[in-house]
């Protein structure tokens, strides 16, 4: 087998995995947003933004957030579950007029035209898994859609994870533990894709139990 065909296999693999979780626990994160999304909520106002394209949204809690606070949401991810879920609560909540979904794998090119969002949004979604020269063209492509000013917010776990280095390894610093892959970032790839970018932040966190140790970025075109 190939090296492109490895990292299709572990593309699908990891699709699947994803729609099995989503429909054996719907709202598996809850419904509060997180601390990121929290921080680019903030950050996005401030720049006058409107349209937030998320990436990765999952089941929305993130999305839900964004239209609540009275942001315009395209929300996509690969899973169908996660985003039927986002619709049924955005209705539940009476914000379903400013969330748009859209089922998407972000090895392809964005379903947006040049310069149309004011903001895009990823929390661990660049961290998946993905190769360095698939994330590199994913930053590309969120370049390609934002508006000239416009603002992105993206959190990764790192190289100083516990889980990095455990469980089976991918190449390229991608390791499944659990049956979730990640692509641990270091912090050299960071500063590649903000080349060419205003790279305003790189704030490290922690989140969950164990706990996951990430990176939240903000960079602006």
């Amino acid at each position: 087998m190939s090296a492109r065909e490895r990292e299709w296999e572990l593309a699908e693999q990891q699709r699947e995995h994803w729609q099995q979780v989503y429909g054996e626990h719907p709202g598996m994160y809850g419904e509060a947003p997180s601390e990121p999304a929290v921080h680019a909520a903030t950050v996005f106002r401030a720049a006058g933004a409107r349209e937030v394209l998320e990436l990765g949204a999952g089941h929305g809690r993130d999305a839900l957030y964004f239209a609540c606070a009275g942001f315009f949401v395209l929300a996509t991810d690969f899973s169908p579950v996660g985003l039927e879920q986002l619709r049924e609560a955005a209705a539940a909540r009476g914000v379903a007029e400013r969330v748009g979904t859209a089922v998407h794998d972000v090895r392809d090119p964005l379903p947006l035209a040049d310069a149309s969002v004011d903001a895009v949004y990823a929390h661990m979604l660049l961290c998946m898994a993905l190769t360095t020269e698939e994330i590199h063209a994913l930053v590309g492509e969120v370049r390609r859609v934002l508006r000239p000013g416009g603002t992105f917010v993206y959190t990764v776990r790192h190289t100083g994870d516990a889980h990095y280095r455990a469980g089976a390894g991918h190449g390229d610093d991608i390791w499944e533990h659990g049956g979730f892959a990640v692509h641990f970032f270091p912090r050299g790839l960071v500063d590649r894709l903000a080349e060419g970018w205003r790279l305003h932040e790189v704030h490290p966190f922690e989140e969950g139990d164990l706990p996951r140790r990430l990176w939240r970025v903000t960079q602006t075109v």
